[in-house]
């Protein structure tokens, strides 16, 4: 294993490496780059994203790439809710331009899981759509 096969900070998490955690996620998920995004996830990464499981870096991948097709000027704000050893929960919240240019603000929480190398080896979302008005928007 090499340095670009782990992902700092490590567990076990203090306060302040699960909040720079929290951080880099929510800065990758924003670049909207389906690639990088990948690379914090183990190549078995397991996930639960409202009703879909997903399952590896690939399907990862894929499903970043229809999400952003979907969910356009996507914005996302992902808060640390709690911590331990190698877990954390995010609550989140994130804005984005659906079909029919119809605007929506997402909320939910994750629960994360991390291997060794802090890779993301589970990550559970429980996520809700609201329908807004664009005027209504929080996050720019």
């Amino acid at each position: 294993m090499n340095y670009e096969d782990k992902r700092y900070p490590l567990p076990p998490f203090t306060m302040e490496t699960a909040v720079e955690k929290v951080q880099k996620a929510e800065d990758a998920w924003n670049s909207k780059d389906p690639l990088k995004v990948s690379k914090a996830y183990t190549i078995d990464s397991e996930w639960r994203n409202r009703t879909q499981f997903i399952n590896g870096r690939e399907e990862i991948i894929q499903f970043l790439k229809e999400k952003w097709k979907n969910e356009r000027n996507y914005k996302l704000k992902k808060e640390l809710w709690g911590f331990r050893e190698n877990r954390i929960a995010v609550r989140f919240e994130y804005e984005y331009k659906g079909k029919n240019d119809q605007w929506f603000r997402a909320y939910g929480i994750e629960l994360w899981e991390f291997d060794e190398n802090g890779l993301m080896q589970k990550r559970f979302a429980s996520i809700n759509d609201m329908i807004i008005e664009e005027k209504d928007r929080k996050l720019m």
